[in-house]
């Protein structure tokens, strides 16, 4: 029982898409992601530096649009009907709209686009940031966050959960950290899902309300709270709304032990995903599809040779 996730904001690095488009029909499928929402994704995949991909309205398009190219690919040949479900984290959302049917590829593009522009102005309201807290206790972590006017972002298992609120508070958090504990500050350009991102949910709902829809063709997870989720309006509400409340990855993952998956692919720009599910899923097969080289192997856990 294979499960795909797809990954979320920070995934992504400089040059990232440059083995995808050695191939002739990886280009011009990006070629025409590029063309529907009027972004150079060739060039923000391949030639732009860690400052200009880390901006949320350029990183979150190029972040679905690299899922969305290995999918065409992974997916073929009849291996479809071979995967058990789908999860995104975080704007991975939109990438598993697209993979179950939910939405075509082109309103994914269009959906995506607009989530990382009212993402990014509502970021640049005020100075906010993300750290993620490892080896905490939970208990101990929350009541300091609440004392510190942070609120949990991401409750990504394994002892990981990412913070935000504004800079001072994280400032703080960092030289005062829960006993036993790590804080590392994130490259990332404010405090998503949390109450900083509600000035982007609304803007986000009416650009989604006008996309057509459909039920997701497999089973679907949603990251607000790990729960299977077979109508499509409803999974795009959830998506949007998420915007502004806590990805609960933890959940997910517990979920998939529940279902009994029995493997995880991460897909591109991937590692992250596959990272937690190491912690979190311990000796579960992954697989991280970061370039093409990496599909064998995705083929191999997809049908039953690895």
């Amino acid at each position: 029982m294979i499960v795909i996730v797809c990954p979320g904001q920070g995934s992504q690095t400089p040059g990232f898409l440059e083995p995808w488009l050695a191939e002739g029909a990886y280009r011009a499928r990006l070629a025409d992601m590029s063309a529907s929402i009027g972004l150079d994704l060739e060039r923000h995949g391949t030639v732009s530096d860690a400052d200009t991909i880390r901006d949320t309205a350029i990183a979150q398009p190029l972040i679905v649009a690299a899922g969305l190219l290995t999918l065409g690919v992974l997916l073929g040949e009849g291996r479809r009907q071979r995967i058990a479900g789908v999860a995104g984290h975080s704007v991975g959302e939109v990438t598993a709209a697209a993979a179950t049917g939910i939405l075509s590829t082109a309103d994914a593009m269009t959906l995506v686009r607009e989530r990382g522009l009212a993402m990014a102005d509502a970021a640049s309201l005020e100075p906010t940031g993300m750290s993620a807290v490892i080896g905490a206790d939970e208990d101990e972590l929350l009541a300091l966050l609440s004392e510190l006017d942070l609120e949990p972002a991401n409750f990504n298992g394994g002892g990981q959960i990412v913070v935000a609120g504004s800079l001072d508070a994280l400032a703080r958090l960092s030289a005062a950290p829960p006993a036993k504990s790590r804080v590392i500050p994130l490259q990332v350009a404010g405090a998503f899902h949390t109450r900083y991102m509600r000035p982007a949910v609304e803007r986000l709902r009416s650009v989604a309300a006008g996309l057509p829809m459909a039920d997701p063709d497999v089973r679907l997870w949603t990251n607000r709270d790990g729960s299977e989720v077979a109508d499509g309006a409803a999974f795009i509400e959830l998506l949007v709304g998420q915007v502004s409340s806590a990805v609960r990855w933890d959940k997910t993952m517990d979920a998939f032990a529940a279902a009994g998956v029995t493997g995880v692919i991460e897909i591109a720009p991937a590692g992250a995903l596959v990272g937690l599910a190491k912690r979190g899923l311990k000796g579960m097969p992954t697989v991280a599809v970061k370039t093409p080289d990496d599909l064998a192997a995705a083929f191999d856990l997809i049908d039953g040779t690895k």
